[in-house]
């Protein structure tokens, strides 16, 4: 089979929902990332905006460019084989009218492997949404706790109006999109979005009702520099090991035992 002919497609994606079958998403930037994730059997893997914070140490998601995101969306597209790969618009240019949208999209489909796009908004996105699944570019929405808002949001706070939250999902759902992320919104709400929508409801920080999960991997294995929410499982301390390697390496080279014998 060939190595395009193996990704898995948005219906696929969808069809997910359907067949019950939890849906395990995690955040890459680069090759090597990416290609672990995909051999580990990951669904899902998203070109985040988070990269922002994660891997170019600013305090908020904003300051990263669509030029910046094309860069490691065409690493990691290269390097997956079978997951469906999301890469996030980041901010502004879902706030900058339909046609601008499209162009920066159609950017990410053309210049990369990868096969959608997210954006944050629900209802006051919608016509983007509309826009964008009409010139055929798949789209993820995101409601909720919306990092891209956070000045706006008042900062990283949990998302409580539950009225707002179920039509925001919805509006994204009419409006085409093939799946929606819930960020930081209490554990019933997400229940009753996830069980009136008939796509896909992506959770983080958003209980275990959802149809499927993501988290930032960085936060996953334990390897970040600032702080990290609640809701995030560790499931390794690559900081620990790494830094351990890294001062037996200075240790060695200082003592004279490294390179030895066998390099």
């Amino acid at each position: 089979m060939s190595k395009r002919s193996s990704r898995i497609t948005v219906p696929e994606f969808i069809g997910l929902k359907a067949a019950g079958r939890k849906i395990a998403m995690l955040t890459a930037y680069d090759y090597p990332t990416a290609a672990v994730l995909d051999t580990a059997g990951i669904d899902a893997i998203l070109v985040g905006d988070s990269m922002s914070m994660v891997v170019q140490g600013h305090e908020t998601t904003l300051p990263v460019t669509l030029d910046e995101m094309i860069y490691h969306a065409e690493m990691v597209g290269r390097a997956v084989e079978h997951a469906l790969v999301i890469v996030d618009l980041p901010f502004p240019t879902n706030h900058l009218g339909v046609h601008s949208a499209i162009e920066s999209a159609g950017r990410i489909l053309k210049q990369t492997r990868c096969q959608a796009v997210k954006l944050e908004g629900g209802a006051d996105q919608a016509d983007v949404i509309a826009g964008l699944v009409a010139a055929g570019i798949p789209v993820m929405a995101h409601v909720g706790l919306r990092p891209q808002s956070v000045h706006q949001m008042g900062g990283y706070r949990v998302q409580r109006d539950a009225q707002r939250l179920l039509a925001d999902a919805r509006a994204a759902q009419e409006a085409g999109a093939f799946a929606v992320v819930l960020e930081c919104i209490p554990n019933q709400t997400a229940a009753e979005i996830t069980a009136a929508l008939k796509i896909p409801t992506i959770g983080i920080g958003a209980g275990a009702q959802c149809d499927g999960q993501v988290l930032v991997t960085h936060d996953l294995l334990g390897f970040t520099s600032g702080y990290v929410p609640k809701f995030v499982k560790q499931y390794a301390d690559l900081k620990s090991v790494i830094s351990g390697a890294v001062a037996q390496y200075r240790q060695d080279v200082q003592e004279g035992r490294f390179p030895g014998p066998q390099q």
